[in-house]
């Protein structure tokens, strides 16, 4: 493998085999990060990457799109199937893309989105000052309660105070299942659109083992084709309603949402699809309608219940005190310990993972107070119950040791040695 690529440019080569080397004897427990499988990325290196594809399928404006058609379409109908969606698109190059298209859809500029507040648990799209998206749109923010929980009457109240044209149920840090239909229902009594942004679980909603916002009134959502799903990177926008004449402008209408959406991925935001990585989500929905993805789904949420777990028996506070998805994240406040410092820690035992903000977190966001903790990857290679045990002792006796480097460096071959016990997939060392 990467034959070429040696032949090519041996610098270049080299790294590939590092990093092939730091994924297989180091642990992924980055909540973003997995692992697609060899067929997919298998299909990710067609020659579909050759292709201009301008368009949507049967509406091309470039010749030679016999085969993009067929190979979108089949995507199209598995992602509609698995998410029991109208309506799919395929085409948006990210989740922040898709996001963007998707307000740019059903949005106005100056019109009032209500969305989670990044520092208790929401993503940089959903309103944060620091975007953008902030100066177009007017960003109401909710928070979580005390114990990290969305406060649903806080939602409530704000929603009826700026009657936002849309609500926003999503997150990147929040551990715990979200109420759908209580988004749903305040969405209702103020007029306003309920989309989800569900990136990080939509490999668990896949699974059949989270909730699907769609099946609780939600008009509209997107997630990411990585993250849980463990796909190429890209991402799905899946709506209710029917699609329209795709040639006329429709109108700003709820049942209109599915050609709203389309046309403004394409022409609205972003003009060529990535031909390739479409055709490897393709093959990537095909593995997610096998009893074998199901079975990842819930060893992951198991995976994450036992680390949640062990680390509440050692003492250490987590974020709403649990997890009921994939995710957990850890809170160091007053522990002479941060974010920061304990990813930098278990870095140097070869463990991966991200520092997080914790609800109103009082320091600065690259030293917060908490750390965000993920098993899709690992699960995925195929770490079980009493796996996920020994991870959290690495993980606490790191934290205990992050400033003796000698320690750390003794951890770090016991991490090796565990790890080889679960290669990666399609990576031979």
């Amino acid at each position: 493998m990467f034959d070429n690529v040696q032949r090519e440019d041996l610098t270049a080569y080299e790294l590939i085999l590092a990093e092939q080397l730091r994924q297989s004897q180091g642990m992924e427990l980055i909540a973003s990060e997995n692992y697609q499988s060899p067929a997919v990325l298998e299909a990710q290196s067609s020659h579909f990457a050759n292709k201009y594809s301008e368009g949507t399928p049967g509406r091309r404006y470039y010749g030679g799109q016999e085969n993009t058609d067929k190979i979108e379409q089949l995507a199209i109908d598995r992602a509609k199937a698995i998410f029991k969606a109208d309506h799919a698109n395929v085409q948006a190059l990210s989740g922040a893309a898709a996001n963007v298209c998707v307000y740019a859809a059903l949005m106005e500029p100056g019109d009032t989105i209500l969305g989670m507040d990044l520092t208790h648990g929401g993503h940089l799209t959903h309103g944060a000052p620091v975007t953008f998206l902030s100066k177009v749109f007017n960003f109401q923010r909710y928070k979580t309660k005390p114990d990290g929980k969305i406060d649903f009457e806080q939602v409530r109240a704000l929603a009826h105070e700026y009657k936002p044209k849309m609500i926003l149920a999503g997150f990147s840090a929040y551990p715990r299942e979200l109420e759908y239909e209580k988004f749903a229902e305040i969405a209702k009594e103020v007029g306003a659109i309920a989309y989800a942004d569900i990136s990080h679980i939509g490999g668990l909603v896949a699974a059949g083992v989270l909730k699907n916002p769609l099946d609780y009134g939600f008009h509209a959502m997107m997630t990411t084709t990585h993250k849980s799903l463990r796909w190429p990177r890209g991402a799905l926008i899946l709506s209710k309603g029917t699609v329209s004449n795709p040639l006329k402008k429709p109108e700003d209408t709820i049942e209109n949402i599915p050609t709203r959406i389309d046309r403004s991925v394409f022409p609205g935001v972003q003009w060529w699809p990535h031909m390739n990585t479409i055709c490897a989500i393709a093959v990537a929905l095909h593995e997610a309608q096998t009893p074998a993805f199901k079975a990842y789904g819930e060893q992951t949420l198991k995976n994450a219940k036992i680390l949640a777990q062990e680390f509440l028996n050692r003492w250490y506070k987590l974020v709403t005190g649990g997890t009921d998805n994939h995710m957990i994240i850890v809170d160091f406040s007053g522990t002479g310990l941060d974010g920061s410092i304990a990813e930098k820690a278990l870095d140097k035992i070869w463990i991966s993972t991200s520092k997080s903000t914790i609800p109103d977190d009082p320091n600065p966001p690259f030293k917060p107070s908490g750390l965000r903790i993920g098993m899709p990857a690992m699960t995925t290679r195929g770490v079980k119950e009493a796996d996920t045990q020994k991870i959290a002792d690495f993980m606490d006796r790191a934290f205990k040791n992050h400033e003796n480097d000698e320690a750390l460096e003794n951890i770090k071959q016991e991490v090796k040695e565990f790890c080889k016990k679960f290669p990666v997939p399609g990576i031979v060392i």
